[in-house]
């Protein structure tokens, strides 16, 4: 926190902070006078400090397609050229290490031995790096690593397999024990103790060693390395806690900390670790050490990508023909036999097994290319069974040469496959992977040519809601973000602040909580008051023609249920385990209490949740007194605050914008406008906003939906129930009514109203807004358009069947 604070040895530095998305900023830093602020700054350090690993350890998050390998490249070369001018500098690597998590992105991975360096680098470096380069390309198993002991310059670029320690699975021949020097073991209890859990061994006694093969015996020769890791996602794994915990992380992970210690050994040195990916996130949680991001939207936004547009279809999982047929046409009619640079539009079809495409979906296509007139020598299939002539073909499909058009796939095409020529990508049945869909509907954004263009996508709705989590998981992004990303109606506007500044008062809340202990000998359990009815298991028959009526008697079957046996020991170890009690003193109070242990251990045995959801919470109960203390401190605060450029930079649609010097806003410029342009990100935001304007009952409105990046004070801190980490969310609207009265405003599409994150937001802003004397409401889009009305008790409540206009 001292570097947050610039107190302490960071006195005095160069000014930095944090969004509250956890992204570290330069030039557009928070104000840090807010708690809310420096409590976000904490939070990232502490996570910072819990996944430190023992060399540094750098994300860089780049959407598919945006050149990540470039990127590697880039930073490898440059890397070189400062070993080179600093030799004896350690900060710089001498030689790298490339791991791939699979052959199909291993094989995108030479663009980094073949791209033009003249694009990054300047033109009197670059016969320095052709000189002295050496790549090695460790392709195949057998392969062996021909790295002189010592040199610099060298480029080993491997899948994951290729190095990963492997365990010691045959009992050592007589031969082997002769000659062991030659390939040198560690036993598993001198380096490997922290990772018995990863590599399954029974105990530490066992004779198991870990063996490393002459690749990572090479790799331990050189000097100042650097890893680089591509699809690093593959690396964190899905549970990223885990990951970094030494006895669950990946098998990567581990060999990477093992490699990183015996260069320590020897006194080299892992320079740092740097994880390259597609996205920032693992599930929902954000991976820690973000260095850089650049998200898909903003991607397709800036035109790095094509646009994208989405068909998605119900009830045909086992409509396959109708589906494809339907994918097919509107493929065909779109793009056809056009071409791109030379190179015919293509469409994956994903299938989700060999059996699937071969009896199902190539038949499909088949025919209905045949309907259409399309030769059905257009058809490629991609498998892990495919012929060395296909294989031949899939590699040339991004060449002018290709007459492919229409690609199956089965469990290939996810990652690597960089193929700009691929414009639409048709699924319809749900895979077993979830990311599966949206590594498949992200293979035909790459952008081609010199102006835009729009891919296809057609999916089952059940794939598409796959989709829409995925997206949300991966990127935070809606699926309705996606298919308007890059629209070209958008324009930029700036927006200018309208005097005077508006500001608002509001209450902040502190609360405190002190916990208080009882002096208590015989506590009461009150086990006769225990629901123990909602813990048994009971089995009816009724009837097919009449569910609601039973058919004999209801049987009791709690029996049928695991159950865990408690004794004296164990129950009284469980309960001063959760209440960190002393063992002694809580068999004392057991014994002592009214129903006495007997009767609780017997409670417990026959219901085990009775332990946990009542014993435990009624004891806590009897020994301690929670008290809550409210602290309330008014705080006036600014609705905008100056802009250092004279205004902001916001990108809208020109439909979506209202204007203060519009005419049609001429006869409301006193009810609103603290801004010269108000950017709606949704047309029922803005016809809500039209209603606020017309309505009697408002004296003010103001739109605060719109700067969401530390420009508004007027914003709610919020604990996001996924990440579990401290966010803030600014509400669309804030309206002042005549009789005084504030009420937030929020418009939120239908389906997303019962989203675990909208009603975290929904919570939080009603607290503030009751601490403040204000009104929350949330209102579905598809209502907005009809404004709101008063309801029982002065609530906000929804009236469809009308128009609300300023008669009301």
């Amino acid at each position: 926190m001292e570097w947050f604070e610039r107190s302490g040895k960071f006195e005095g530095r160069a000014v930095g902070g944090f969004n509250r998305s956890g992204q570290g900023q330069i030039f557009d830093v928070l104000e840090q006078d807010q708690e809310t602020d420096k409590e976000t700054a904490r939070v990232i350090f502490q996570q910072m400090a819990a996944y430190k690993q023992a060399y540094p350890n750098y994300i860089f998050a780049l959407t598919m397609g945006l050149g990540k390998t470039v990127l590697m490249a880039t930073c490898i070369f440059y890397e070189f050229l400062l070993a080179n001018k600093f030799p004896q500098d350690e900060k710089y690597c001498h030689n790298a290490l490339v791991f791939a998590p699979d052959k199909t992105v291993l094989t995108a991975l030479r663009e980094i031995e073949t791209f033009d360096k003249s694009r990054v680098v300047p033109a009197e470096h670059i016969n320095w790096l052709d000189a002295h380069l050496k790549f090695h390309f460790l392709d195949e198993s057998g392969d062996a690593l021909n790295v002189l002991d010592g040199t610099a310059y060298n480029v080993i670029i491997t899948n994951t397999q290729k190095i990963i320690l492997k365990r010691q699975n045959k009992a050592k021949q007589a031969a082997d024990l002769l000659f062991a020097d030659a390939k040198k073991t560690y036993n598993i209890k001198e380096l490997n103790k922290d990772f018995e859990d990863l590599y399954d061994f029974d105990n530490l006694d066992s004779e198991a060693e870990l063996v490393t093969n002459q690749r990572f015996e090479k790799l331990r020769r050189l000097r100042n390395l650097g890893i680089y890791v591509d699809e690093a996602h593959h690396v964190f794994g899905t549970k990223l806690a885990q990951d970094f915990d030494p006895t669950q992380q990946t098998s990567l992970r581990a060999t990477i900390n093992a490699l990183a210690k015996l260069l320590s050994d020897r006194g080299e040195k892992v320079v740092a670790c740097y994880n390259f990916t597609g996205t920032p996130y693992v599930g929902s949680r954000l991976l820690p050490e973000v260095v850089y991001s650049y998200g898909l939207k903003e991607a397709i936004d800036n035109k790095y990508l094509k646009q994208v547009k989405l068909d998605a279809y119900e009830n045909v999982r086992h409509q396959t023909k109708a589906f494809l047929k339907s994918a097919i046409s509107g493929f065909w009619e779109q793009f056809g036999q056009e071409r791109y640079e030379g190179m015919l539009p293509k469409m994956a079809i994903f299938c989700t097994t060999v059996d699937e495409l071969k009896g199902d979906i190539r038949p499909s296509v088949e025919s209905i290319l045949a309907e259409l007139n399309i030769p059905t020598s257009k058809v490629l299939e991609n498998t892990e069974k495919s012929t060395n002539d296909e294989i031949r073909e899939f590699n040339l499909l991004d060449t002018p040469a290709s007459e492919k058009q229409f690609i199956l796939l089965v469990n290939k095409g996810k990652e690597g496959w960089n193929c700009r020529s691929l414009f639409s990508v048709a699924m319809h049945r749900e895979p077993k992977s979830k990311v599966f869909v949206l590594q498949a509907t992200m293979r035909c954004l790459r952008a081609i040519g010199e102006v835009q263009e729009t891919a296809k996508v057609y999916l089952s709705k059940e794939c598409e809601t796959i989709l829409r989590n995925e997206l949300d998981q991966n990127f935070k992004l809606t699926l309705e973000d996606l298919t308007t990303a890059g629209d070209d109606d958008s324009d930029r506007i700036e927006v200018h602040v309208v005097p005077p500044p508006i500001k608002v008062k509001l209450q902040r809340v502190q609360k405190r909580f002190e916990l208080r202990t009882k002096q208590v000998e015989r506590p009461r359990i009150s086990l006769r008051e225990a629901p123990t009815e909602q813990y048994r298991i009971s089995v009816t028959q009724r009837s097919l023609t009449n569910l609601d009526k039973k058919i004999g008697p209801e049987l009791d079957m709690t029996d049928i249920k695991e159950k865990r046996t408690f004794s004296e020991l164990s129950l009284v170890a469980e309960i001063a385990r959760y209440l960190n009690l002393s063992p002694v003193r809580v068999a004392q109070l057991l014994r002592n209490s009214e129903e006495g242990i007997t009767a609780i251990l017997e409670s417990v045995n026959e219901f085990n949740e009775l332990l946990y959801e009542w014993v435990i919470p009624h004891l806590f109960n009897e020994l301690y007194e929670l008290k809550s203390f409210e602290y309330k401190e008014p705080l006036e605060i600014e609705l905008v605050k100056p802009p250092k450029d004279g205004f902001y930079r916001i990108k809208a649609r020109l439909d979506r914008v209202a204007n203060y010097q519009a005419s049609y806003y001429e006869a409301y410029k006193h009810k609103s406008f603290h801004l010269s342009d108000y950017c709606f990100d949704s047309l029922p935001e803005f016809e809500f906003f039209k209603e606020l304007l017309r309505d009697s009952r408002v004296n003010k409105v103001w739109f605060t939906g719109m700067l969401t990046h530390g420009q508004s004070d007027f914003c709610i801190p919020y604990i996001d129930p996924e990440s579990h980490s401290l966010r803030t969310y600014y509400p669309d609207f804030l309206v002042q009514l005549t009789d005084g009265s504030y009420v937030m405003f929020e418009v939120k599409a239908d389906y997303q109203i019962d989203d675990a994150i909208v009603q975290a937001k929904k919570k939080w802003a009603n607290e503030m807004a009751d601490a403040s004397a204000m009104k929350y409401e949330m209102i579905p889009a598809t209502q907005a358009k009809y404004g709101w009305s008063i309801g029982e008790g002065n609530s906000t409540v929804f009236n469809a069947n009308q128009r609300l206009n300023s008669t009301l």
